[in-house]
């Protein structure tokens, strides 16, 4: 895993997100649109997090990822 690889995964997040209904999706939900595995998304969405692109909220059965900005 290098940062070409997981820029390469925050760019498919991020499509999948910009192609969302409210460009909010469940991790299931990204898990299946992207074909990611979940620490994959977990590596992508640090870098759009550090970037200041995503919003994250957890409950009790799933995560719930957003776009913002």
């Amino acid at each position: 895993m290098n940062l070409e690889t997981i820029g390469t995964w925050a760019g498919s997040v991020w499509t999948a997100l910009n192609s969302a209904e409210e460009a909010t999706l469940t991790m299931k939900a990204l898990k299946k649109a992207t074909k990611l595995k979940e620490k994959e998304i977990f590596a992508a969405l640090g870098w759009l997090g550090r970037e200041g692109k995503v919003a994250i909220a957890e409950t009790e059965t799933d995560v719930t990822i957003t776009l913002v900005g």
